[in-house]
């Protein structure tokens, strides 16, 4: 079984292209401490080799990858020539992720909080709004006392409108023919298995139920759950192997906020 790696970090060299693929320099550092009587490690070096169309996928340039930070899953691999692998490791990439940095986590929790303010105030002025017109207009004497029954009965009722309207904001939007609990849905390319999964098997039959069950329906029991932004899967690996192995194009997700 091949060994697999994965890499976070920016790009230490410039980028470097081929005929089906392009090349670049990445190092991390090693372990801070070494058995006693061993040298301790300092900086291991990779040469990264991905191919051209998952390249382009992320958007970068070749000014952008020296300053994003990068995750990098693929295998190592000692048969490239020297010249080609400059690096102590060669690494055959399989998936290639653009990593937000702090400045965008936090600009989109603040555009998150802003966005939630701007509802609770739609909500606030709605209400006043109905209130307002629900304000008993002023009628001349003798047939006031006429409709001032009517208006008791009329009044709860209008009172009770506002409160509905309230409750019934916060329910969330169901998405058509996906599982309940679905939150958005995702290209199944996109999201990023760690390592710690794929060395695990899934039950073989309770794997073989859940396929079933998306032929017979169309899509999955349930969602997975990945990392927002990174999509870094966090817990459904199941219903992953299962998305695999149907060939589905989308995967229904849940979020989990980074830390």
């Amino acid at each position: 079984m091949p060994h697999k790696i994965t890499l976070t970090g920016s790009a230490t060299g410039p980028l470097r292209e081929y005929d089906r693929y392009v090349a670049f320099d990445m190092r991390e550092k090693g372990s801070p401490s070494a058995p006693k009587g061993l040298k301790k490690s300092t900086f291991i070096s990779y040469t990264v080799f991905v191919a051209k169309k998952a390249f382009n996928k992320t958007g970068l340039t070749k000014k952008s990858i020296m300053h994003e930070k990068i995750l990098i899953q693929g295998e190592p691999t000692l048969d490239i020539p020297i010249d080609e692998c400059p690096g102590e490791i060669g690494v055959i990439c399989f998936q290639i992720t653009v990593l937000p940095n702090k400045k965008d986590k936090e600009g989109n929790e603040s555009n998150d909080k802003k966005e939630a303010k701007q509802e609770a105030s739609a909500v606030q002025q709605e209400v006043a709004a109905t209130k307002q017109e629900e304000k008993p207009v002023t009628v001349s004497q003798p047939i006031a006392s006429e409709q001032k029954k009517e208006a008791e009965t009329v009044q709860p009722k209008a009172k009770e409108t506002p409160v509905q309207e309230k409750k019934a904001e916060p329910k969330p939007k169901t998405l058509p023919n996906q599982p309940k609990g679905t939150q958005d849905i995702v290209n199944f390319d996109d999201i990023i298995v760690p390592e710690e999964f794929l060395k695990t098997r899934p039950n073989p039959e309770k794997t073989q139920k859940v396929i079933d069950f998306v032929k017979r329906t169309g899509h999955l029991d349930e969602p997975v759950t990945i990392e927002k932004g990174s999509k870094i899967l966090k817990d459904g690996y199941r219903r992953y192997v299962v998305a695999k192995t149907v060939k589905m194009d989308k995967v229904p997700v849940v979020y989990e906020y980074q830390k």
